[in-house]
């Protein structure tokens, strides 16, 4: 495998995938997101990428294992109890699979996200 097959996100050039949370899944505001996934692994189950996300709170239920680093923004990562966790620019953490609660987006929000599903 040659240098030609380093993923650098700083050059990379990947198309937009715009969507919403399903309609069920919107709590309040209207949480337009982009994912631009830079990088899949040929057995699916690996993917790296940016994430950017407008105003608003829907329920998360996570079957992947994933890192995140908030690059811009405020968040408020919520559990099912309660228990809360304020995410700002700088912020690095793991999600791990299995994880249900809510994700608010305070102010517009932008992450690098690595996530592996397991099968």
């Amino acid at each position: 495998m040659s240098i030609d097959s380093i993923i650098d996100f700083a050059q990379v050039i990947t198309e937009a995938e715009r969507y919403r949370p399903a309609a069920e899944k919107i709590l309040k505001g209207e949480p337009d997101q982009a994912v631009y996934n830079h990088y899949s692994s040929p057995c699916g189950q690996f993917a790296a990428g940016v994430w950017e996300g407008e105003v608003g709170q829907w329920t998360v239920n996570y079957t992947e294992h994933e890192y995140c680093e908030i690059v811009q923004g405020v968040s408020v990562l919520r559990d099912e109890d309660g228990g809360a966790k304020t995410l700002r620019a700088g912020d690095r953490f793991v999600i791990p699979a299995g994880f249900k609660g809510t994700w608010e987006v305070l102010e517009p929000c932008r992450k690098i996200y690595v996530m592996f599903e397991q099968k």
